[in-house]
């Protein structure tokens, strides 16, 4: 796991400053703490951060061929290296190392940009090849590593883990994008290909970049995989449980490959404790478990994962963080790079905090909710298109269109009465309905916050083009399938891997996530949607399929989250903050704000009239992001 960096004159041969590749690659120091170096030559430089986990000895990045043709930086880890050792020896090819990096250049030699496809795991790589005087980038099937990149005023091309990497060069631009301020107050973090600079680009997962020096015409990102949804398996539902329970043992045996200590998060879900309870099976030793407990029992699931610790009698550690954690927004602002809002990040960063003091690699349960109709907004969405299958779309938006203006927002209620975002959802079609469930602050809300100069400027644009633009290449018409393809593209990527990766390589800890396994990935996707939501029970294959492995109690309890007390905060402790930070020249001087409506959402929640803890958090990381970079331009 490392952090990796590089310029590339795409024009001619000019020569790259050293200071300048080792400045920019040592902007992501935390990524990769144990090794470091460059690599120069006219017109290219490239730039790794190591944090050593297999071949300690002789892994070193930049690392190029017998021949020195081609070379490579790589971050991630490639779980199939041994098998694709093998196959290229028998091809000829000869191996100085026993890193999986290896791998991947004689894999480029032997396959060209189709070497992709041969590969399992997790990973973004710049691979450059002299002969061709050709520079290919290549991202994950699942989005699990980062990759920016941008061109520069001078033509030139610069790429890195973290969007840091960029904005460390002198010549980079930090022009905010409008666009990217949309999606981040729309779902509370910016959708890949996009960047909140208007500059830069996420090189989407299971996407290919190649640039050949000397081409005119700027290259596009292209595509090499996707997951097909066709839901067509005639498995039974017995037997699928077998299959699953195998298919998670191969996922996490691959990943327990490690020259390292190596251990796993527990938190006490169904997804971590069943990689936990896999682990223990493969394992001749205990299995190192992390877990954190938070003081407030609202939030606090640890009881769970002690559970599965002595069921499996792991080397089991947990630490118990405050209800008063939140002395890391600045923290976070810096880790990101962008704004992003999901609040979560604080109990994930303490979690890879703790998780590091023990252990290098780190097994998770991420992406079993995506794949397996875990959420409960994937039940509620699934309720929604009874109705709206039963109702031709002009009735629907006749009827509770009126009901969901005109339905108060009833924060505090009951659940089943806080009706208003049902109304809105039925009077629109599956994909509007989706996109608005996603939305932390929907239309009306934004309308509102934004000032009208900011709503000029974008141009009609909402975050519904993307989702309308993913829908339309799902190639399903099953409604789990559509909104799991749906959050597979948005809200895993940006959200879920984005906040594990950054606060995981901020203490220097590799995230391996089995689930995210796109061998996994791809059989799930032909199960029949009945198997993962069942009798109002979601994930209900995995979770049946697991009953042998974990108590009942914890298989069967409700959902709980990884949450923080942000409401009580906002009103408490950080209320002094809000006020300074929100009313203060920096929000009001970016011209994006309405400051009427921004001191109301302030009044309106410090008296307890409304709950606009979601809002007012969107808004502090977003003004922590502006101090952190008070040289963008745009605001």
């Amino acid at each position: 796991m490392c952090g990796i960096s590089g310029i590339f004159d795409t024009q001619g041969t000019r020569d790259i400053a050293r200071a300048l590749i080792a400045r920019i690659n040592d902007s992501q120091a935390h990524r990769g703490p144990d090794e470091h170096d460059v690599h120069l030559e006219p017109g290219l430089a490239l730039g790794h951060r190591r944090l050593s986990v297999i071949d300690l000895a002789a892994g070193q990045q930049p690392l190029f061929n017998a021949e020195g043709t081609v070379g490579i930086v790589f971050n991630g880890e490639i779980y199939n290296y041994r098998d694709l050792t093998a196959e290229l020896q028998a091809l000829g090819y000869r191996f100085r190392t026993r890193s999986d990096t290896e791998v991947i250049v004689h894999a480029w030699s032997a396959w060209g940009e189709s070497c992709v496809h041969r590969l399992r795991g997790m990973f973004a790589f710049a691979l450059w090849d002299r002969r061709e005087q050709t520079l290919f980038l290549a991202r994950d099937r699942m989005g699990v590593k980062p990759m920016h990149y941008a061109w520069l005023p001078d033509g030139s091309f610069v790429f890195g883990s973290e969007l840091k990497v960029l904005t460390s060069h002198p010549d980079f631009v930090r022009e905010l994008d409008p666009l990217a301020v949309e999606e981040y107050f729309t779902l509370g973090y910016v959708v890949d290909p996009r960047c909140i600079y208007r500059n830069a680009h996420k090189l989407p997962p299971a996407h290919t970049l190649t640039l050949r020096r000397g081409e005119k015409n700027r290259p596009t990102a292209r595509q090499y995989w996707d997951v097909s949804f066709t839901n067509d398996s005639t498995i039974t539902l017995q037997d699928a449980q077998a299959e699953l329970r195998d298919r998670l043992r191969e996922a996490v045996r691959l990943r327990m490959v490690a020259d390292v200590p190596l251990g796993a998060f527990l938190s006490g879900g169904v997804d971590s404790s069943a990689v936990v309870a896999t682990m223990a099976g493969l394992s001749s030793t205990p299995v190192h478990t992390c877990s954190i407990g938070f003081d407030d029992p609202r939030f606090d699931e640890s009881t769970y994962a002690l559970q599965v610790a002595e069921r499996y009698r792991t080397d089991h550690r947990l630490e118990t963080v405050s209800s008063e954690d939140f002395d890391l927004i600045d923290t976070l602002a810096w880790l990101y790079d962008e704004p992003f809002a999901d609040s979560s990040a604080i109990p994930t960063y303490r979690v890879c905090q703790m998780a590091r003091k023990h252990v290098t690699v780190a097994l998770s349960g991420d992406g079993g909710d995506e794949s397996l109709g875990g959420y409960r907004r994937y039940r509620m969405h699934l309720g929604e298109e009874a109705v709206r299958g039963r109702m031709p779309l002009a009735l629907r938006r006749a009827m509770f269109g009126p009901l969901g203006r005109l339905y108060p927002k009833a924060d505090w209620a009951p659940r089943p009465l806080r009706a208003k975002t049902t109304f809105q959802a039925l009077a629109m079609d599956s994909v509007q309905a989706y996109c608005h469930s996603m939305s932390q602050l929907r239309g009306d809300a934004r309308r509102a916050l934004f000032s009208q100069a900011f709503q000029r400027s974008l141009g009609g644009y909402g975050v519904l083009d993307v989702f309308r633009q993913h829908a339309a290449r799902a190639q399903t018409d099953d409604p789990l399938a559509l909104i799991q393809y749906l959050d597979y593209k948005t809200w895993l990527v940006g959200d879920i891997n984005t906040k594990v990766d950054r606060a995981s390589m901020a203490h220097s800890l590799e995230v391996r996530s089995p689930l995210l396994d796109h061998k996994l990935v791809e059989w799930l996707a032909t199960l029949p949607s009945d198997f993962k939501i069942r009798g109002g029970q979601g994930k209900a294959v995995f979770k049946q399929a697991c009953e042998p492995l974990l108590p009942h109690d914890l298989l069967y309890r409700p959902k709980m989250g990884f949450s923080v007390p942000l409401a009580s905060w906002l009103r408490g402790p950080l209320k002094g903050r809000v006020q300074q930070a929100l009313l203060g020249e920096r929000m009001h001087g970016c011209g994006f704000f309405n400051p009427s409506t921004v001191r109301r959402l302030i009044d309106e929640h410090n008296s307890g009239l409304r709950d606009h803890a979601t809002a007012l958090w969107m808004l502090l990381m977003f003004e922590a992001f502006l101090r952190l970079n008070d040289g963008a331009a745009g605001h």
